[in-house]
């Protein structure tokens, strides 16, 4: 397949940060690799706001992205592209694979499928354990009468898409050639039952659509291209290079996270902190006390 870097010269690079919580400093490091890589080729930068969670995007978040960027110095190119724009393009891509019968309906709970992990042995993928494939093989009949009664989330088969896309490898500036094993991950969710599209196929479309060349993101998205590879080839989408950057960890070794609290940009930048400063610090890899970067 053509990489999008064969048939279009210019870098297009993007940060996608989601509206459901405030930036820490791993996003502000994220945002500033992302930047600059686009920058000092000569490329543009986009910014996409990934708000396909309706229920915890916040307006507020969003402006709280924007000031914090540009309190970084960090600029964009074009018009500020929001998913929740693109909900049509997103059901059109679902159709197509559910008229491949590349989708499935999946009426596992949580529990249901932590009890079958315990009955059959935990598998654990690259990304958190692997569905076990209850759903899978349910005849269509009865899949269709449960769905129209049923909440339920729409799956990938992850094996038949594979075995049409057949072996499928991209490129990593960091860490080289790569070959895919979407397997690895299982059949993951495309549609979930209380949004309309998952992060997977909503991201593989976008970076399409926005003619990203190089994709650049931390490497704990790193698993993920395994499955956005798949979808990019079944969907016959083109494959931009990857960049997969080292993470920010806070004290513990672990990743810097909304949901642990870290620090926020906008705490500091309401303290009066100096936002290019730390941009330029992140740059030259100085970090404040408590975090560090991952390991090569």
């Amino acid at each position: 397949m053509t990489s999008r870097v064969d048939i279009e010269e210019d870098i297009v690079a993007r940060f996608a940060p989601s509206p459901n919580g405030l930036l820490h400093m791993g996003h502000a490091y994220a945002a500033v690799i992302a930047h600059d890589f686009a920058r000092e080729r000569g490329g543009r930068f986009l910014l996409r706001i990934e708000d396909i969670d309706i229920a915890r995007s916040k307006p507020e978040f969003v402006d709280a992205i924007l000031a914090d960027l540009r309190w970084l110095g960090l600029d964009w190119d074009e018009e500020i592209i929001f998913q929740s724009q693109r909900f049509d393009d997103y059901a059109a891509a679902i159709e197509k694979l559910k008229s491949r019968e590349l989708l499935y309906p999946c009426f596992c709970s949580r529990s249901d499928i932590r009890a079958a992990q315990s009955k059959g042995g935990e598998i654990a993928g690259p990304d958190g354990p692997i569905y076990p494939g209850t759903c899978r093989n349910l005849c269509h009949t009865e899949a269709a009468q449960r769905a129209k009664a049923e909440s339920h989330n729409w799956r990938l088969n992850v094996s038949k898409a594979a075995a049409i896309a057949g072996l499928l490898t991209w490129q990593d500036e960091r860490l080289g050639e790569q070959r895919a094993d979407p397997q690895a991950l299982g059949d993951v969710v495309l549609v979930p039952k209380d949004t309309p599209v998952s992060y997977h196929l909503a991201v593989t479309l976008d970076d399409a659509r926005d003619a990203i060349t190089h994709v650049v993101r931390g490497e704990d998205l790193f698993a993920s291209t395994h499955i956005h590879r798949l979808l990019q080839a079944v969907l016959e989408l083109p494959t931009p290079i990857y960049m997969h950057h080292r993470i920010l960890l806070d004290e513990t070794g672990g990743k810097l996270a909304k949901s642990r609290d870290s620090a926020s940009l906008s705490v500091l930048r309401s303290a009066g902190a100096d936002g290019k400063e730390i941009a330029t610090n992140l740059r030259n890899r100085i970090f404040p006390v408590g975090i560090s970067l991952s390991e090569a």
